[in-house]
């Protein structure tokens, strides 16, 4: 039976499979693009920039619009409404105005009779420029005063004193590149015109309210005009969170001029080109600290490049600043953020959010304590993590459900890393070409939108007088599992089978203003919502059955085996019909906001998470120090998520998530020319992880504790925070380099992603010898 609070844990979860498992690996669950296409439908291209940064002298598209199958060709200048599909700042344009930012930019449309036909008339467009100098690295900005905004800083104590009075004091730079969401389904959406003016737009986004809200202001029209639906995308991981609104608005568009339906698929080449990453940073930082590897003073300096428009970048780099303590407390600690603007397509949101690249600052700086005391770096890390008495974080917020070092103490024991410690310090001093490493990180990462106002949600549930059950909330699916844990908790509130509920495609006209699915927080919100929504019909069945059986309430039960009311006993079927009967409303609204989180953006201090999830992993890799090649052995993970809502739906997000972070730490490098085009934008030279990637060995156990605030069922966030245990990996790279020359008391100086390259390059300059030019 399910408790009124849902705070309260209740049963323990069963192991459900995500609701399109079968549909999955049969074929036959539907991704916008399998829908069937009238005859009408008409699809679309963009022509693209070809400069970095030019004014755009003009544009000759007769030889466009005398392609075969080609119906029209637009421009900015048809555009009805506003030329704007930012989700902020109003910079980023639907087509481009005058000039171009960053190569591979929206210049034009071309609406076809195929797909086909639509992207080969697209690169005949002759376009006329004058060329203006582009900015298009971290440094190029930082000459140029290019900015998106000013930089923020984040302190507290006095960070130059304690540097200056501590026994020891290092320096350091390093940088990490950005990455590529290369989800399964590309950029796509599908734009159906109805009567009066309005759209239907079918979209594989993360926010469709934000989509709605676009295609309105591109088309003049008001949101109760456009009906945004998407029931699952192939994958997103961010990437569809800002970026979908181009390619919806774009169709909804062409919908909208022509009557006709309009569909526009992105090729895999022209989606990596045209759509945001994840910021690349460099870090600088000045750290002072004693003798057993204690901080007692930190001065970091983040700077990001975040692309030609300001997209979510703002917040992004927050979150950066938020993680660049992980689990360390830092007593006198100074972190500037530069957020960069540079001629590149725009960095957006990307799992992690900032968090990642923050982490991996600390992370790293704790590694070159360790290597400069002769320490092991898990020792350093133990010797700063929070404890009673400092629990307080740079921005204020008092750490209270500190489970890292318990998390920590077990996985150290259960992952035998000492013993594995010692056995690899004996295979590297008898091994003179294959070094081993190995290395323990932690996780802590806040949950909860850092934007106040998006930490809200809302459902809608409907019961049926035949007993089935329908739910409906602002949250989409891309491959985490989110529907099924909502069809659980909605379930179990009725008492009843998974099978009996059913999942509906996320619409904007069933729940309206919705966040977007990001943060972690998808479960947290909607499935509060649909919680709510769900207590709302069984507080009204109750009231009914209590009438209509002279019983109490609270005597009405809601079970497995059926309804009880006092001494009758029905099916939920049987207690629908006759609530019908009754004239008893058997649908319900619900909303859930995030409670007790506040944050002053302009001081950076407050409570901006409702908590912490946590996590930790052991990895274990071999690098041949010939080649620059490595393998990842063995990885070992402990990951709380609090009480789990479907245990093998998070044990899939973990795994997933760490073997995302391996890719962007070992081999997913994006590769930019001097003009600033992307070079690497297809999988023959952008490399994400593959089966063989992945460790031989990967044990995940789920840490055995509820969350100390009142979740939904006590349950934790897992969509990000295993993302980050991948700087394990990164971390084991570099103790395997160290290797090469084990008396050193330096950090190898390696940049992510650990690339053959780059791991050549480090060993060389950690051995003192130079690298030898290719």
């Amino acid at each position: 039976m399910a408790e009124r609070d849902s705070g309260k844990p209740v049963r323990a979860r069963p192991s459900l499979p995500h609701d399109s498992a079968l549909l999955h690996v049969t074929g036959t669950a539907r991704y916008v693009d399998d829908v069937a296409e009238p005859v009408d439908m008409l699809h679309l291209a963009f022509g693209q920039g070809a400069q970095a940064h030019a004014r755009i002298a003009a544009m000759d598209l007769d030889a466009v619009r005398a392609a075969p199958g080609v119906v029209a060709v637009y421009t900015a200048a048809d555009i009805p409404g506003i030329n704007d599909v930012s989700p902020v700042a109003g910079d980023d344009r639907l087509m481009a105005d005058g000039t171009a930012i960053h190569v591979g930019q929206p210049l034009f449309l071309v609406a076809a009779t195929s797909h086909l036909a639509a992207r080969k008339a697209a690169r005949l467009g002759r376009i006329t420029y004058d060329p203006l100098p582009p900015i298009l690295s971290i440094e190029d900005a930082e000459a140029a005063g290019s900015a998106i905004e000013p930089a923020q800083r984040m302190a507290r104590g006095d960070a130059p004193a304690a540097l200056a009075g501590a026994p020891h004091r290092l320096s350091g730079r390093f940088a990490m590149g950005g990455q590529d969401h290369f989800y399964l389904e590309g950029q796509v959406a599908v734009a159906t015109p109805h009567e009066h003016g309005q759209v239907h737009v079918l979209s594989s986004t993360q926010h469709p309210s934000e989509v709605q809200h676009l295609v309105a202001k591109v088309l003049g029209l008001t949101h109760a005009d456009v009906t945004v639906e998407v029931r699952r995308m192939g994958g997103a991981f961010g990437g569809k969170e800002t970026q979908a609104a181009l390619f919806a608005a774009a169709a909804a568009l062409v919908a909208g001029l022509t009557g006709r339906p309009a569909k526009i698929r992105a090729d895999r080449d022209d989606d990596m080109v045209m759509t945001g990453k994840r910021h690349e940073f460099r870090v600088d930082f000045d750290v002072g600290f004693d003798g057993e590897g204690r901080i007692l003073g930190l001065a970091l300096a983040l700077a990001s490049r975040c692309g030609a428009t300001v997209d979510l970048s703002p917040a992004i780099n927050d979150r950066a600043m938020f993680h660049a303590d992980n689990c360390y407390w830092l007593p006198a600690v100074e972190i500037l953020s530069s957020r960069l603007k540079t001629n590149t397509v725009s960095a957006t949101a990307f799992r992690g959010f900032g968090g990642p690249q923050g982490m991996l600052a600390i992370e790293r700086v704790i590694e070159a304590v360790a290597a400069h005391l002769g320490l092991d770096s898990l020792a350093v890390r133990q010797a700063n993590l929070y404890a009673p008495g400092r629990d307080v974080t740079p921005y204020g917020m008092t750490v209270a459900d500190n489970i890292a070092p318990a998390l920590i103490d077990r996985l150290r024991t259960t992952a035998r890393y000492d013993a594995r410690r010692a056995a690899i310090t004996a295979f590297n001093a008898r091994s003179p070409v294959l070094k081993r490493g190995i290395a323990l990180t932690p996780v802590k990462f806040g949950i909860s939108f850092t934007t106040t106002h998006l930490n809200q949600a809302g459902a809608l549930v409907l019961a049926y007088a035949d007993g089935s059950v329908q739910v409906n909330h602002g949250g989409t699916e891309m491959g985490q599992g989110l529907m099924v844990k909502v069809a659980q908790v909605v379930a179990d509130v009725f008492a009843l089978p998974i099978a009996a509920v059913r999942i509906t495609s996320t619409r904007t006209d069933k729940v309206p203003n919705t966040s977007a699915t990001a943060a972690s927080s998808g479960a947290d919100l909607n499935g509060m919502a649909a919680h709510n929504a769900a207590w709302a019909i069984r507080d009204r069945l109750a009231a009914f059955a209590a009438r209509a059986f002279g019983c109490a309430e609270a005597d009405v039960r809601f079970t497995p085996a059926g309804v009880i009311a006092g001494d009758t006993v029905l099916s939920f079927a049987d207690l629908c019909r006759k609530a019908h009967m009754g004239r008893v409303s058997l649908a319900a609204t619900g909303f859930y906001a995030t409670p007790d989180i506040a944050y002053d953006r302009a001081a950076h201090h407050g409570r901006p998470f409702y908590y912490f999830a946590y996590g930790a992993a052991v990895s274990e890799v071999i690098v041949d120090t010939l080649t620059g090649e490595h393998r990842v052995l063995a990885v070992d993970i402990l990951h709380d998520v609090g009480r789990s809502l479907n245990p093998a739906i998070d044990l899939g997000q973990i795994e997933g998530g760490f073997v995302q972070g391996q890719g962007w730490l070992t081999s997913e490098e994006l590769v930019f020319d001097a003009a600033g085009r992307l070079l690497t934008h297809s999988p023959a030279t952008y490399k994400i992880p593959t089966a063989s990637d992945r460790a031989a060995r990967l044990a995940i156990a789920l840490w055995d504790g509820d969350n100390t605030q009142p979740t939904i069922h006590r349950s934790k966030a897992v969509g990000e925070p295993p993302f980050m245990l991948a700087i394990s990996v990164f971390a084991a790279i570099g103790q395997a380099i160290a290797a090469v020359a084990p008396d050193r008391r330096a950090l190898p100086d390696l940049d992510a992603p650990a690339t053959p390259e780059r791991v050549l390059a480090a060993i060389a300059a950690h051995r003192g010898t130079p690298a030898r030019a290719e």
